[in-house]
This record gives C-alpha cells, structure tokens and sequence, in this order.
C-alpha cells in the first residue's frame, strides 16, 4: 500500500500513467490497476450518489456559492470578488467593471433602437405596399350550369 500512497500523492496522472504501463507490460495487469483504481475511487469515476438528487445538490451548491459574498460593505452589491489586499487594484477592477457594465448597458439599449427602427421601417413599407396595391374587385361565385 506505500506504493498508492506514493502514487496519492501525485494524484490522477499518476495513476492514469502506472495503468498505461500496466497494459503495456501486460494487459492484465493493465486491466486490475484500471478495476482497482475505478473501484478505490482514485479515478474519480464513481460519485457518492448517482441519483437526480446528486445533480439537484450540486446545482443547489453552485447557486450558494455564486451568490455567496455578494453584498459588500453597507449592503453595496458586489461582485463576488474577495479583496485582493491591493487596494488600488481593488478600486481599479470595481471602476472597470463599472465602465463595462455601462458599455453593456448603452449596447443594449443601442440594440434596443436599432430593432425599434427596424421594426418600423419594415412596418412602413407594408403599409405603402398595401396602399399601392390595385384594389381588385371580388370575384362572383362561378355559377354552376350544368342542367
């Protein structure tokens, strides 16, 4: 067993290479490294739980932990973002974002009056289509002569 606490300790490449050695030296051997490090969980194939319930709690988990720090100080919204201990890039990232999140917001709203725009001017040459077109008069039921 010292051999896998050597081979913990490098992690995953570790085990990954001693299987590709071990089916290149003989394909048994290749074969019960691969079960063993499977069934150890070394590989990290095999979760804790494998029920909906497992994938319900780790979308649950990410949720929490995208909103977790978010309220700076004063109940100010933050980013997220833990101090850096640099205050003045601190400062320097909080202005960025700031100025991005403006730009994101003109774009949208640029996006908004360009549609608004298209919109309109497709809305208009509808109208003008349909005002132009020649009015036909209704045709009469084709009357039926066959007596």
């Amino acid at each position: 067993m010292e051999l896998a606490q050597k081979l913990d300790s490098y992690g995953k490449p570790a085990w990954i290479a001693l299987t590709v050695l071990g089916f290149m030296a003989w394909w048994p051997l290749g074969l019960a490294i691969l079960a063993f490090s499977i069934g150890s969980g070394r590989m990290g194939c095999r979760s804790r739980q494998t029920d909906f319930a497992h994938w319900q709690e780790q979308g649950r988990d990410a949720v929490r932990n995208a909103f977790d720090g978010r309220w700076g100080r004063g109940g100010q919204w933050g980013r997220g973002f833990r101090p850096s201990g640099n205050r003045a890039f601190d400062e320097y990232r909080e202005e960025t974002l700031r100025r991005l999140e403006d730009e994101e917001r003109e774009f949208k709203d640029f996006l908004e009056r360009l549609r608004q725009a298209k919109d309109k001017s497709e809305f208009d040459q509808f109208m003008a289509d349909r005002r132009n077109r020649p009015a036909t008069p209704p045709q009469p039921p084709a009357e039926n002569t066959g007596n």
